[in-house]
This record gives structure tokens, C-alpha cells and sequence, in this order.
């Protein structure tokens, strides 16, 4: 349970903390251990839409109060009213500029029990493909 996260490349860039705001590049599936790399259903990619900028450590990915107001299922943009992201902030922080790493997130530390309605099941463990691309402080 939590965060597991698997580096793909290296990075040697500055690695982000809570309150940077980070550029990303991703792509999150729905964890099947019946494929070769436990990825089942695409539910969201920023690939070919350009990158993903966020506020790391207050909660802006995954673990929103509904209703959401993004065009994207996992992000908030009014950040006033949501919880904690921990396992996508905490799978972020562990990353430096360069990376590109693939993070494994239990259900509880992702959309937990109540899930996403009509792209991601309640009780979902979750598989993200990151590239960390920039930090900013």
C-alpha cells in the first residue's frame, strides 16, 4: 500500500518539494497484474496535449472534492477545496528534473473506495508513467 515508484531514466535534475510547481509529462492506466507491465485501461494522458504543470503537496492531482472542475479526471484547479494527493505528490518528490519514472499507487493512496464515476472504478490501484520535465521554486 502507497507509492511505489520504478525509474525508467535517470535524472540529475533539482527534485521537487512540496509547494514547487512541477512540469510533467504523463500517462495513468488502471493496474491489471494479468499484463506483462500491470497496465490495463488508459484513463488520461497529457501526451500529445501538452505538458502537465501542478502545485506539488496541496493536493491539486487525484483525491479532489467532487464535483471536479478540470477537463482531466485526476486534476483540480480550485485548490481551495480539495485534499491531499499523496500518492502522486509523493511519488513527484522522489523524482529529479530528467527522470522519467513509472509510479505504482495503491487505491488508498489514490481515488480510494468512491473512485472516479465512468473512468476509474472504486478501489483502484493505479499505474502512471512520469517524465519530470522542469522545477520550479
Amino acid at each position: 500500500m502507497g507509492v511505489t515508484k520504478t525509474t525508467i531514466k535517470s535524472g540529475s535534475g533539482d527534485q521537487p518539494t512540496k509547494g514547487d510547481t512541477v512540469t510533467i509529462e504523463y500517462t495513468g492506466w488502471l493496474k491489471d497484474t494479468s499484463k506483462p507491465d500491470s497496465k490495463g485501461n488508459k484513463f488520461d494522458s497529457s501526451v500529445g496535449r501538452g505538458d502537465f504543470v501542478v502545485k506539488i503537496g496541496v493536493g491539486q492531482v487525484i483525491k479532489g472534492t467532487f464535483p471536479f472542475t478540470a477537463s482531466f479526471p485526476h486534476c483540480r484547479r480550485d485548490a481551495g477545496l480539495i485534499e491531499s494527493a499523496q500518492g502522486w505528490d509523493e511519488g513527484v518528490t522522489q523524482m529529479q528534473v530528467g527522470e522519467k519514472a513509472t509510479l505504482d499507487i495503491s487505491a488508498d493512496f489514490g481515488y480510494g473506495a468512491r473512485g472516479f464515476p465512468g473512468h476509474i472504478p472504486p478501489n483502484s490501484d493505479l499505474i502512471f508513467d512520469v517524465e519530470l520535465k522542469n522545477v520550479r521554486r
